[in-house]
């Protein structure tokens, strides 16, 4: 696609185009859809983002409800504190998951969100993949709603390439599924459908991956951490739908068009980072700048691809339907054991041509952080990455230090220029 040259535009004029306003209308047909009042009633499914089996349900009718976004929603509109300290009133402790006690909190209330009323669900479906916090936040919405609740129970992933018996022990469960849907619906099973919903979700991951992997590209046209938070929505909520295979299709155009006339996320890329881990969403524009001061674009990025590793060659098979949903299920992100996702990362320095990682903790969230700090020592003494570890909260502003955040960031950020600035320097433990 060439190399883009710099140019004068300002970020915002960059990341402010169509495929931008596109997402915006797709966010609010998908929250205006869900609004009984608005449109005739369908059944709603629960689901979790990591593993999900969102083309089985869409194949019997169900519209997909996914707590995890609606959280992250209300957080980056900065509705989620009240949500939290609701569900503490109720005797959630203060170290359960953000997004836990965002989404019980806000049901409590009734489900109302400054985007839209949250329906209650008709079924609950439960991946358990890579989070035990998981199951038991489905329980806790089974009890609340008195609605049935589908556990597909995921092998961790323990190697590179999933074991048949794993495969087979996940298809027998997605037959025990398919059966309850049709107890549900009272329809019977439609093979073509589900085949039909998979093409569109093939078409879609197509087009992500080649969005995330634009990130190649010195400099890179896309910011792909902080952007992607926006464009993740489709493949994410929308999967198996036409909406979202085209949505990625308008993305990709306006990509080609960023290389062609030279605009870019930062007027100059000082510096190519890795960025690990999930945002603090509500202080999301906050660390976007702690990030621009510096030059520093993320030119790759994990946390894009807890709804599936597309950029690294996976796609549903609509020949091989149940057997690919299952092998989707395995190879979520957080699904990895330690040494594949460590594995996964340092390709991504080798890739992207990586100069830092950044390292986001979660206070409440295990399942993302466990092994990060770890992960921190190894990229820099085995794989001499300079790497910073920081940690705030994904879901609750109180646990967003801005003042120590931008310190430590500005610091690891001043060594990097020291380095580079030294010749012959050695890349020694940032601060």
């Amino acid at each position: 696609m060439g190399t883009p040259t710099p140019s004068s535009a300002t970020p915002s004029a960059a990341f402010l185009r169509d495929a931008r306003a596109l997402q915006r209308k797709l966010v609010e047909e998908y929250y205006a859809g869900l609004d009984p009042a608005r449109t005739p009633r369908r059944p709603v499914a629960y689901m979790l983002v990591g593993g999900n089996l969102a083309e089985i349900v869409r194949s019997f009718g169900y519209e997909v409800v996914f707590p995890e976004i609606v959280a992250l929603t209300c957080a980056i509109k900065h509705q989620s504190l009240d949500n939290i300290l609701h569900a503490e009133s109720l005797g959630y402790g203060l170290d359960v998951c953000g997004y836990v006690k965002s989404d019980l909190g806000l049901q409590d209330r009734g489900g109302e969100t400054s985007f839209g009323r949250i329906p209650r669900p008709d079924l609950l479906v439960c991946s358990f993949s890579g989070c035990y916090v998981y199951v038991k936040w489905w329980e806790a919405l089974a009890e609340s709603y008195g609605a049935p609740l589908f556990l597909f129970d995921v092998p961790y992933m323990r190697e590179e390439s999933p074991r048949k018996e794993d495969i087979d022990y996940l298809v027998s469960q997605l037959w025990e599924f398919i059966r309850l849907l049709e107890k549900r619906t009272g329809r019977s099973f439609d093979m073509n459908e589900l085949k039909r919903v998979l093409a569109e979700s093939r078409r879609a991951e197509e087009g992500w991956a080649e969005f995330l992997q634009a990130g190649r590209l010195r400099p890179s046209p896309i910011e792909a951490y902080f952007e992607s938070i926006f464009y993740m929505f489709p493949i994410n909520v929308l999967r198996g739908t036409p909406e979202a295979a085209d949505f990625y299709r308008v993305v990709n155009e306006e990509v080609r068009t960023r290389v062609r006339e030279g605009i870019l996320p930062l007027p100059q890329e000082k510096f190519r980072v890795l960025v690990e881990g999930v945002p603090p969403y509500t202080n999301y524009r906050m660390f976007w700048d702690f990030f621009r001061k510096w030059g520093a674009v993320s030119v790759v990025a994990t946390y894009p691809k807890v709804g599936g590793l597309f950029d690294r060659g996976f796609r549903h098979d609509p020949s091989r339907p149940l057997e690919s949903i299952a092998e989707y299920s395995l190879g979520a992100y957080v699904n990895q054991s330690w040494p594949l996702r460590r594995q996964i990362i340092a390709d991504y320095v080798r890739e992207y041509q990586v100069d830092a990682t950044v390292i986001h903790g979660i206070k409440s969230c295990r399942s993302f952080t466990a092994g990060q700090g770890d992960l921190r020592d190894w990229l820099i003494h085995e794989r001499g990455v300079p790497t910073l570890y920081i940690e705030s909260d994904h879901q609750d502003p109180r646990y967003f230090a801005p003042a120590q955040i931008k310190n430590r960031m500005d610091a690891f950020f001043e060594s990097l220029e020291h380095h580079r600035a030294t010749a012959g320097a050695s890349p020694g433990s940032p601060p």
